[in-house]
């Protein structure tokens, strides 16, 4: 694939992925509806840094441990597979009928910005999801580091755009989205594009 057909690639994968809904979905449309407007922005630009922080973590670490080893990196590959061919097949044979789960406590925060960007930091799987899904997307023989920071700079600006859409039509979204068919529907395509990229990674070359 050319550089144009990765990042084409790499942005319609983001775009679905981000419209996904989730616990950051939950976040927002909460404090939205709780807090006010202002609030959601604030949480969502704090989602939005703990993604350029793990970001941050993966590129230099992903670009270390390739350098070193190529054992280590086809075990970081096969192990990346698994888990995303694990998540895919989850969500499309048990697809969630609710966000019921995900939803966080309608407890009021002083600085909702701390509290999107912890969610994330906290959470590994967001690290564990960017070595396993971004290095599909980088050409061979591109600087690594560039490019993760690019392509996490891209999924934060959908991440961003989409946050907006949501606290500007909270009410309407909030309906749509919590739709059973809707969940099932999202949860059941994004599980079908993690098998499909679980397979690609698995079978792809250093």
């Amino acid at each position: 694939m050319s550089v144009t057909d990765n990042l084409l690639a790499f942005t319609l994968a983001a775009t679905v992925l981000t419209l996904t809904p989730g616990l950051d979905t939950a976040l927002i449309l909460r404090t939205a509806t709780v807090e006010g407007r202002s609030q959601a922005f604030r949480a969502a630009l704090g989602i939005n840094a703990g993604c350029l922080l793990w970001g941050a973590a993966v590129a230099f670490g992903l670009g270390a441990l390739i350098a070193v080893s190529e054992l280590a990196y086809n075990l970081l590959k096969y192990c990346g597979a698994a888990y995303l061919a694990y998540l895919g097949l989850n969500m499309l044979l048990r697809p969630r009928q609710s966000l019921a789960a995900a939803e966080p406590e309608a407890k009021a925060s002083s600085n909702w910005f701390v509290k999107g960007m912890m969610g994330n930091v906290l959470n590994p799987k967001v690290g564990i999801f960017y070595v396993s899904f971004l290095p599909q997307f980088i050409p061979q023989g591109q600087p690594l580091v560039v490019w993760t920071f690019g392509l996490v700079a891209i999924h934060v600006l959908l991440g961003l755009l989409w946050s907006l859409v949501l606290i500007g039509a909270t009410q309407s979204l909030a309906t749509v989205l919590r739709r059973e068919q809707v969940i099932r529907w999202m949860d059941r395509t994004t599980g079908v594009i993690f098998v499909a990229f679980a397979t690609r990674l698995a079978l792809s070359k250093h």
